[in-house]
C-alpha cells in the first residue's frame, strides 16, 4: 500500500506556512506575536521552549520562508563547535542565515560561546528549541539576546484535527481507503500531547488496517504494542521513561525506580533532566511529610552537575532510593493549586488595611497597618488575627496529609487556630 522511501507522515504533514499551524495561537494567530513582529520582515533571534511535538521545528522553519532567509538545521546531540563555526562562516561570507538548533539545551559553553558572537556580529539568526528551560540552559549572555516564546502543550482538538487533515489530505493516507477515527481516546493517551508522535502512531495503525477498517481504541492499541520501541532520549520514549521513573518513586517502589534510572542512564540522558525532576518530586510527592527530601534532591541537583557522569550514576541512585522510599504528601502541591485557584476566582480581593504596608503619613492616616499585632510581642509568639482578605476569612489551603510529620503540624494549627479553619 505504501511505497518505499516515503518520508515520514509527521514530515509530509508538515504545515506549509503560518495559518496551518495547530495550536500556539498566541503565536501565530491574528494578533498574535508573530504576525506583529514579522510586519516589517524582521526575524530577531528566538529559543522556542516547550515539549516535543509542539512545532517548533516546523515554526522556525516557516519563519525563516516568511523573511526569505536561507535556513540551516543543526542538532546539539551530535553537532559540535566544527559544524557551528561552519555555518556561520557560510552565512558571514555569503548571506545572514537562520539557524535553528535542536536541544540547544545540550550545547556546552564553547558551543553557546560560538553561537553567541555570530548573534552580536548579525552573521546568523539564531533559533533554539529546548524542552528545558532556557533559564537553567543557555549561557545568560545568550538568552538576553534572544526571545523566549513558550509553546503550549497541544490539546485534544488540536490533534483531533491534525489526524483528521491527515486522513484527508495526505495521498499516502487517502489511498488507504481507512476514513474514519470512531474513537479518538487511545491517539491521545498515547501521543501525549505530541503532534509527530500521534502523526507517526496513526500511520503505523493504518499500515495494519484492511481497507475499509475504523480507527478506534482496540486498533490502536494493538499497534502500539506491537511498536514498543527502545529508550530514545530525542524521541518518542523521552517522556514515557520519566514518567515511570517518578510514578515508580512516588509509589515508593525503590526496585522499579531505579530500573528506569538505569534506562535512562543506558540511553544517555541528560544526567542534569533526571535531577530536576527528582527535585520536583521531593517538593510535589514528599513535601512536609520529610522536609529533607528537597534538601537531598537540591544537593543531588549540585553535586551532579559538579561531577558529571559517569560517577553521577551513584549521586542519582542514592537519591532516588531514599526519595522513594520517604513517606509521601502531596498537601502542598494541592493546598498552592486551590491557592491558584481561589486567586483566578477572585482575582482582586483586596489586602486587609492592618496586613499593608505604612511607609508614609499619608496611608497611616488611612488606616494602613493599624490594629496590626506582632506575633512575636505575644506568647508562643503567635496573633490569632485576620491575613485572608474579609471575602475568603477561614478558606483552608493547606490540608496536612496523614503522615507522622503533618499530623504534628495539623495538631500545631489546630491549637493555634482552634476551630477557624477545621484542622
Amino acid at each position: 500500500m505504501f511505497q518505499k522511501h516515503q518520508p515520514p507522515l509527521a514530515e509530509r504533514m508538515r504545515p506549509k506556512q503560518l495559518s496551518d499551524v495547530l495550536g500556539q495561537e498566541h503565536l501565530t494567530g491574528v494578533g498574535g506575536v508573530f504576525q506583529r513582529a514579522l510586519k516589517g520582515g524582521f526575524l530577531p533571534s528566538i529559543i522556542f521552549w516547550g515539549p516535543p511535538g509542539t512545532g517548533k521545528t516546523t515554526l522556525a522553519s516557516l519563519l525563516a520562508q516568511y523573511v526569505k532567509m536561507p535556513f540551516e538545521i543543526l542538532s546539539a546531540i551530535n553537532a559540535g563547535v566544527k559544524d557551528v563555526r561552519q555555518v556561520i562562516e557560510q552565512a558571514r561570507t555569503q548571506r545572514k542565515t537562520v539557524l535553528f538548533i535542536d536541544e540547544i539545551h545540550r550545547f556546552n559553553k564553547s558551543q553557546q560561546d560560538a553561537l553567541l558572537a555570530a548573534v552580536e556580529r548579525g552573521y546568523i539568526t539564531l533559533i533554539g528549541a529546548t524542552t528545558e528551560n532556557p533559564s537553567f540552559e543557555v549561557n545568560a549572555a545568550l538568552l538576553s539576546r534572544c526571545q523566549v516564546y513558550n509553546l503550549k502543550p497541544l490539546e485534544e482538538n488540536h490533534l483531533r484535527a491534525l489526524a483528521q487533515r491527515a486522513l484527508e489530505t495526505d495521498e499516502l493516507m487517502k489511498n488507504s481507503q481507512v476514513k474514519s477515527i470512531t474513537e479518538f481516546e487511545a491517539l491521545w493517551t498515547i501521543s501525549g500531547g505530541d503532534a509527530r508522535k500521534l502523526l507517526n502512531l496513526l500511520e503505523l495503525v493504518v499500515l495494519n488496517l484492511a481497507p475499509g477498517q475504523i480507527i478506534d481504541n482496540k486498533t490502536v492499541m494493538q499497534s502500539a504494542q506491537q511498536h514498543v520501541a527502545i529508550y530514545d532520549k530525542s524521541g518518542e520514549q523521552h517522556y514515557d521513561i520519566i514518567s515511570a521513573f517518578i510514578k515508580s518513586i512516588r509509589g515508593s517502589d525503590p526496585n522499579a525506580a531505579l530500573y528506569w534510572l538505569a534506562r535512562m542512564l543506558e540511553g544517555g540522558e541528560d544526567v542534569k533532566f533526571i535531577a530536576r525532576r527528582l527535585l520536583i518530586l521531593a517538593s510535589e510527592d514528599i513535601g512536609n511529610a520529610n522536609p529533607t527530601a528537597l534538601v537531598i534532591a537540591t544537593s543531588a541537583f549540585q553535586a551532579v552537575s559538579m561531577v558529571g557522569l559517569p560517577e553521577s550514576d551513584l549521586i542519582l541512585a542514592q537519591c532516588v532510593t531514599y526519595l522513594a522510599t520517604s513517606h509521601k504528601s502531596n498537601s502542598s502541591y494541592l493546598a498552592i493549586r486551590k491557592a491558584q485557584a481561589k486567586c483566578r476566582e477572585k482575582p482582586n480581593l483586596p489586602v486587609p488595611l492592618h496586613l499593608r504596608n505604612a511607609p508614609t503619613p499619608l496611608m497611616r492616616k488611612m488606616g494602613y497597618g493599624k490594629d496590626y499585632t506582632y506575633p512575636h510581642d505575644l506568647p508562643l509568639n503567635f496573633a490569632e488575627q485576620e491575613y485572608l482578605p474579609q471575602d475568603i476569612s477561614g478558606e483552608a489551603f493547606y490540608e496536612p496529609g496523614e503522615n507522622a510529620r503533618e499530623k504534628e503540624l495539623r495538631d500545631f494549627l489546630k491549637r493555634r487556630w482552634k476551630d477557624k479553619y477545621s484542622y
